[in-house]
């Protein structure tokens, strides 16, 4: 058992994340109690957290048989851009509406979710018609949720906020070669364009391509992975 990210101690859980899973044990009842014997395996293909699977032994379910569980390590830095209470009402909202995968518990730098039995899309899966039509219709679900917060765009001010990190991060040569002088012309002259007319406001995700669809081979089922760096209303 090892975790070894944002400063954790290599075969050690942080105390918040053991009582989660502690509490997962109690609930669960078949699993083994100590906590050494778990697998943990780092995932690749999260962007901005760092994610890992890992195989929890039951208790006399033979060798390989496990539970298996997520945990999810929010990347440092990433809070810069949405507040983390929203982003934890907002997972909670949508795991009880079935989208994307249950919340299991969480802890300050990250939480646990369940482990989704399915396999993650490639590009050439989205030229498939049939798997095109599944992903179309559960972006329908997806986009028709009634979430909390706020029912305004936070599109243009999530791209302020990150064209002024980007200033504060680039130097003047950089800034030059990028026009980060004129973008945000730019963005006020599409707010203002794009927002004349009716239009409806929904819940979107925003970050839609084939690594963060999943389907399982069985039921054709379609999961959304999202990160809530990328969600919103829009």
């Amino acid at each position: 058992m090892a975790i070894k990210t944002n400063g954790f101690i290599d075969g050690i859980f942080p105390e918040e994340l053991k009582r989660v899973l502690q509490s997962l044990a109690m609930e669960w009842g078949d699993v083994v109690e100590d906590m050494k014997a778990l697998q943990v395996i780092p995932m690749k293909g999260a962007m901005t957290n760092e994610v890992y699977q890992v195989n929890w032994p039951t208790k006399g379910g033979g060798e390989g048989i496990h539970r298996k569980l997520l945990i999810r390590i929010y990347g440092e830095g990433v809070d810069l851009f949405f507040n983390r209470d929203d982003e934890v009402r907002t997972f909670e909202c949508m795991s009880n509406h079935g989208q994307g995968p249950r919340l299991l518990g969480r802890f300050p730098e990250g939480r646990v979710e369940e482990f989704i039995h399915a396999r993650t899309l490639s590009a050439a899966d989205l030229r498939d018609p049939e798997t095109s039509a599944l992903i179309a219709a559960k972006m329908r679900e997806f986009h028709n949720l009634e979430m909390p917060g706020s029912k305004t765009v936070s599109l243009w001010n999530k791209m302020r906020d990150l064209l002024g990190e980007a200033r504060s991060l680039c130097t003047v040569r950089d800034a030059k070669e990028f026009r980060l002088d004129v973008l945000e012309d730019e963005i006020n002259m599409l707010e203002k364009e794009i927002s004349k007319g009716c239009h409806q406001i929904g819940f979107c995700h925003n970050d839609l391509q084939y690594g963060n669809i999943m389907i399982d081979e069985e039921t054709k089922a379609i999961t959304l992975i999202v990160s809530l760096l990328h969600l919103s209303f829009s």
